[in-house]
């Protein structure tokens, strides 16, 4: 077991690595986008940016308060927020992906030392009763980033969506609500332990958020099993809406081992739809992100 493995303070992540749906999101229907296609996504996740300062300036502890984000559109961001001490947390996976692969297969490592971030960070979709073999690919790339991030000083966030098969699906009716309250919280168990016993060790788990308190333990005692007694959890907004993640965060926020959120589209993606189309100006945007980002703080802080 890592001795120093797991995290210690609250994170208060606001996630804009998204690459994929950016791209949908401006209508863009060429994958090959030209300089100024990708400018105008770069300035999107400015704005974003800018309200996530915002954020911080007002209330959340700087140290508490984390951006997630790729190298692709946030070059200038990440070596921005480096050099003013904000924590980052850098995306390494291929956006779009049904199974992980890296961005940078060739030499994810190079990417990660260009900016020395204090988090690394890897998107699974993951089911235990996936493809024996497509597991397997996954649990040999995961591995070999857990460790080069245990090796070199780095805190190693792993993000996993348990999406139903078919069967799944099938005993609830195809209700999805139904497997989210019902199904979803032991398979997540499973991928953890799975994951686990092929040194897969990630310092923070984020997970898509639980209906209730005894869901949360369940998964908070998996990934503080043995001697992980620092491993935290933080909660997935998985674009649902804020009455959803606002359950979502309230059911875990005074459970042991549930340190934070990771928020984003929920947070930034109306108003990015609304900017987009003339409706609001730059300045208004930032302000309504970050107030939505600020909203979810005082949800998770509020533990009455």
């Amino acid at each position: 077991m890592i001795s120093n493995l797991g995290y210690k303070k609250n994170l208060f992540i606001l996630p804009f690595d998204h690459r994929s749906s950016f791209i949908e999101l401006f209508g863009f229907t060429n994958p090959d986008l030209s300089y100024g296609e990708k400018e105008i996504i770069t300035k999107a996740k400015e704005i974003i940016y800018a309200a996530f300062k915002n954020a911080v300036e007002q209330e959340i502890p700087k140290e508490q308060a984390v951006i997630l984000i790729d190298e692709e559109y946030g070059d200038k961001i990440i070596r921005d927020a480096i050099s003013q001490g904000y924590n980052v947390i850098l995306t390494t996976e291929k956006s779009g992906q049904k199974e992980f692969t890296f961005e940078y297969e060739d030499n994810f490592a190079k990417h990660i030392e260009k900016y020395k971030p204090l988090f690394v960070k890897a998107l699974i979709h993951y089911n235990p009763n996936d493809d024996p073999l497509s597991k397997m690919r996954q649990q040999q790339k995961l591995e070999i980033l857990s460790n080069y991030c245990h090796e070199n000083s780095y805190k190693f966030l792993l993000e996993v969506l348990v999406s139903p098969t078919d069967s799944q699906l099938k005993e609830v009716n195809g209700n999805k609500d139904l497997y989210d309250s019902n199904i979803r919280p032991n398979l997540t168990v499973k991928v953890m332990e799975e994951l686990q016993n092929v040194n897969v060790e990630p310092d923070i788990w984020k997970l898509e958020g639980m209906e209730n308190e005894d869901s949360y333990k369940i998964i908070s005692l998996q990934a503080r099993k043995g001697e992980r007694n620092n491993v935290g959890i933080v909660i997935l907004g998985r674009s649902e809406n804020q009455e959803k993640v606002e359950k979502w965060i309230k059911s875990g926020n005074k459970i042991k081992g549930i340190v934070g959120f990771a928020v984003g589209r929920t947070v930034f993606w109306k108003p990015l739809i609304d900017y987009k189309n003339g409706k609001i100006g730059k300045e208004e945007i930032i302000k309504i992100i970050c107030n939505n980002f600020l909203h979810f703080y005082h949800i998770f802080i509020d533990k009455v």
